[in-house]
């Protein structure tokens, strides 16, 4: 069911950074495979920068943003601001919902699934990305973690079929890439600072070896993220 997404470019995404382009450019390649599985009416649940619209917007026949009034991102990039543990949405409306690294952000995320679930049309799609190993993040909203057995168990209970639950990663990206983020304080004191120059080339080193490591690394259970593509069961 899976499909290749052969125009895909990781220059289309404009949140890379030097310091996170590895995660960027395995997580953004994962996507591409089961983009094009979207259509219809598409709400992206937790748009933030709407990084994901210029991507899927060739599958799909309307684009809806939705973000917290609380969110750290600009607002006005959201079509509609409220909870995903309550989407202002009539039962049935979208055919598809993506959700990339915002479960993880949110109080109740049984809640979120059961409303997933709530607006989409039978057999609607929902692809999501939440992190297993990951560092703390856009505090103080940060809540959990998840295991790929919470999440089948999670979606199953709430009326989903499991199509794709992927890894996204081995060890040695997760390392690598917690280990960029983590030297990215030592080029404070701004440009005076020697470190501000030499740290951005090591972590691109840093990554380009974990990169070609995890073609042969097989220890997903160390995975920074998951990628899980699940359909709504229909509905008597």
């Amino acid at each position: 069911m899976i499909r290749k997404n052969k125009k895909f470019s990781v220059f289309h995404y404009k949140n890379i950074k030097l310091h996170n382009i590895l995660i960027h450019y395995i997580s953004l390649k994962e996507w591409s495979n089961v983009i094009p599985l979207l259509k219809g009416k598409c709400l992206d649940i937790g748009c933030g920068n709407r990084a994901m619209e210029e991507i899927i917007k060739p599958y799909i026949s309307k684009y809806i943003g939705l973000d917290h009034p609380d969110t750290l991102h600009n607002k006005r990039k959201a079509d509609v601001l409220g909870s995903a543990h309550k989407l202002p949405f009539k039962n049935r409306i979208f055919d598809s919902i993506i959700c990339s690294a915002v479960l993880e952000h949110l109080e109740e995320p049984d809640k979120s699934i059961f409303e997933m679930n709530r607006i989409l049309k039978n057999k609607g799609i929902a692809i999501v990305s939440v992190p297993l190993f990951w560092h703390l993040h856009e505090e103080p909203r940060d809540f959990y973690r998840y295991t790929k057995y919470g999440l089948k168990y999670l979606f199953k209970k709430n009326g989903f079929e499991i199509v794709e639950l992927k890894p996204m990663s081995g060890f040695w990206v997760t390392f690598a890439q917690e280990f960029v983020y983590y030297i990215q304080k030592f080029r404070r004191w701004g440009k005076i600072n020697p470190l501000w120059w030499l740290i951005p080339p090591f972590g691109l080193l840093i990554q380009g070896i974990a990169y070609v490591l995890n073609i042969f690394d097989n220890s997903t259970e160390f995975t920074w993220m998951y990628l899980l593509v699940a359909k709504k069961i229909n509905e008597e």
